[in-house]
């Protein structure tokens, strides 16, 4: 999810897991506790659309017993996160995944293909590793970057060197001969690395004051060193640098954003942990003479094409009118781009899955968009909602998920007020099971940087489908941690059952849905809110810029 207004959802207590965990280590282990009040809300006080007797819809019946008794969820975020893993825009691992994404769509009798948009920056990722060597040996906590230079697969050693505040170019180019056969740390490392609500529940007013003013001087001394130059890199590698390491706490420990280094940059590339930064900066500032060991593999293949994947089931009545399920497919390469976004895919793979098996022939045409470039700036929804002025056109609803593995607990009609009670309308023909967790905001803004804004900014109906947090912020977006471990698969089979149900809900819809915006528009800073503008979708020559 790329400029992201992460939603939190509503304030509903979390349901237990029905499975133990089990403690690291041999002795068994303990189950998770069910947190008090851990329950469905109370359906006295729920929104009229929920349901207080059974659903008799027979559609709505037929895609509730194919989600909850067949559901291929698990199956499919199994082979998605841990055998092809993330999937960054232009990479070997996103043709992998959009391959096999085509393969699976087809063998369930879904017209799919890529559909190229443009070209990026190819990039293959190898095997990387870093160890400090003196004055103790110890492994490090390390992540190469995307886009990262490599060192011919060899293994490079050297000490490590501060990289010095300055001003001006001519400082920085003053200070470039210290770099020579040395490892860079471009930028301040955390006093702390433990949670603000660790310090906060138990450091003295004292300590928290200390370590609020002096991280706050550091961080401002080292900030952006590393891009005040546009040719940083080159200029340290031509100077004789071996790597430049960076680190990016999630404020949660041992838990590290993970993004990418500037693409075409010639120089390996790390993230490292917190607490292992920490640990060399300080080596470094005492001069005790830190000494790093490492090897990066990596291979720039240039500009090639991209895709996204686009899956159509052809309406029998009405196909010039469509439905789209929306997710982005791309990902950082942290760890597996689970909750970032494979649960929001493997929602709309669901979903259809059993919308083709159940509804076979809507009556408006199914669409399901897995689009790349997402975390570069909306490139692939973007480039299809230029390229595809029809689908815009006949757009009934689009369906977008995008913020994690939990239960979607809101969505709203946006600036389309007409659209609300279009959308209580479908949720009141569903089991109160599953819309009994969603809330129907009134209209208001677009809210959150992803894919659903590349249609709602044309003037579509694009619907966010926000779910609830489960620490998403801190703990799996864009961190190393994102793995399909931190999947909720009855919170994504949740998701996929009601994304089904809404898409079934939409192509039945004997009315086409409104366009009309609110009148009058809410304010914004004391003017008039306006309909988001389109980002202009990058396809080519900027593929190769920052």
């Amino acid at each position: 999810m790329s400029r992201k207004l992460i939603q939190s959802g509503m304030a509903f207590a979390l349901v237990a897991m029905a499975v133990p965990m089990y403690a690291q280590g041999r002795g068994g282990g303990r189950a998770i506790e069910k947190a008090p009040g851990a329950t469905a809300p109370s359906l006295d006080s729920a929104p009229e659309y929920v349901r207080r007797t059974a659903p008799d819809n027979p559609g709505i019946l037929r895609i509730w017993e194919e989600g909850m008794q067949r559901s291929q969820v698990a199956t499919i975020a199994q082979v998605l996160l841990d055998s092809i893993g993330p999937r960054l825009t232009g990479s070997p691992n996103m043709d992998r995944a959009q391959d096999w994404a085509v393969s699976l769509l087809t063998s369930w009798g879904v017209d799919a293909k890529k559909e190229e948009y443009g070209t990026w920056n190819k990039w293959k990722r190898g095997v990387a590793y870093a160890s400090l060597t003196a004055p103790r040996v110890k492994t490090l906590d390390a992540t190469m970057l995307s886009w990262s230079g490599n060192t011919n697969g060899q293994f490079v050693e050297g000490g490590v060197v501060i990289l010095e505040p300055y001003s001006t170019a001519e400082e920085f180019r003053a200070w470039l001969p210290t770099v020579k056969g040395k490892v860079i740390l471009s930028g301040g490392p955390r006093l702390s690395c433990r949670s603000a609500l660790q310090i906060s529940q138990f450091g003295m007013p004292g300590t928290i004051e200390s370590l609020n003013s002096e991280q706050a001087a550091l961080t401002a001394t080292y900030r952006g060193l590393n891009q005040r130059i546009p040719t940083f890199y080159q200029d340290v590698k031509d100077a004789g640098a071996l790597a430049v390491f960076e680190s990016n706490f999630s404020a949660y420990p041992g838990v590290q954003k993970i993004f990418g280094s500037p693409r075409n940059n010639p120089l390996p590339t790390f993230d490292i942990g917190c607490e292992d930064y920490g640990m060399l900066f300080r080596l470094a500032q005492n001069k005790q003479s830190p000494v790093v060991k490492l090897m990066a593999e990596s291979e720039s293949l240039g500009e090639q094409p991209v895709f996204n994947v686009v899956g159509t089931i052809k309406g029998s009545e009405k196909p010039n009118e469509y439905v789209l399920l929306s997710a982005h497919y791309d990902s950082w390469e942290g760890h597996s781009g689970a909750t970032d976004n494979g649960t929001g895919s493997v929602t709309m793979l669901e979903a259809l899955r059993i919308l083709k098996t159940v509804y076979p022939s809507p009556k408006r045409t199914i669409m399901i968009g897995l689009w790349s470039g997402e975390e570069q700036g909306l490139n692939g929804s973007g480039a299809f909602a230029v390229d595809h002025p029809e689908v815009i056109e006949g757009l009934q609803f689009s369906f977008n998920q995008d913020n994690g593995t939990g239960r979607v607990v809101n969505m709203s009609p946006n600036i389309l007020p007409e659209n609300g009670p279009r959308l209580a309308g479908y949720m009141s023909a569903m089991p109160a099971e599953v819309t009994q967790w969603v809330r129907l905001g009134g209209p208001g803004g677009y809210g959150g940087g992803s894919d659903h804004v590349s249609f709602a900014c044309r003037g579509a109906p694009g619907i966010s489908l926000g779910a609830l947090s489960w620490d998403y912020s801190n703990t799996t977006w864009h961190t190393q941690r994102d793995s399909y471990d931190k999947l909720i698969i009855d919170d994504v089979k949740n998701n996929a059952i009601l994304t089904a149900m809404l898409a079934y809900m939409a192509s039945e819809d004997p009315e086409k849905s409104s366009r009309k915006l609110m009148d009058p528009m809410p304010q914004v800073g004391g003017r008039p809110m306006t309909i988001p503008s389109c980002r202009t979708p990058m396809r080519g020559s900027q593929a190769s810029q920052r």
